[in-house]
């Protein structure tokens, strides 16, 4: 079984023999920050696919924020590049839970705790994001929790 870093530098290899220019610089770019973290601190490692995982789910992150910035600038050709890119990156990430899935996770939580109001918010987080680790956005998670405790 190959590991998801294997696996990108496989695709990267793929990408360039087919001449498909923004998935190889988005994967290149990608992998520059997979090594990046693996040669931070003190000395050098090798990352586990969770890690990797972790790196992805950051650069895509980046490349939405980037669009939305690229939007308010009237830059829209950078936009669809920035949203192109973190398409390629979505394939790598495990599916994103809907918004339903993500609500019924909260209200369950939310029932767990006793929670009652918007005070206890970090009380429910907590029973929350071990839950919907790497499945769905922080700011998302945290949306859906206030609506749960001021709903």
């Amino acid at each position: 079984m190959t590991t998801l870093k294997e696996q990108l530098q496989e695709d990267l290899t793929a990408a360039i023999r087919n001449r498909d220019e923004l998935r190889s610089s988005t994967i290149r770019l990608t992998l520059a920050a997979v090594t990046s973290e693996e040669v931070a601190g003190t000395e050098k490692r090798e990352l586990s696919d969770d890690e990797v995982l972790k790196v992805l789910a950051r650069e895509a992150k980046k490349r939405r924020e980037a669009a939305a910035a690229f939007d308010n600038a009237g830059r829209t050709d950078q936009a669809a590049r920035e949203r192109a890119e973190g398409e390629v990156l979505a394939e790598y990430l495990p599916k994103q839970l809907s918004d339903e899935e993500l609500a019924a996770i909260v209200a369950a939580a939310v029932a767990a705790s006793g929670a009652t109001g918007p005070q206890a918010m970090g009380a429910v987080m907590k029973l929350v994001k071990p839950k919907v680790d790497g499945l769905a956005e922080g700011g998302r998670v945290a949306a859906a929790v206030k609506a749960a405790l001021s709903g």
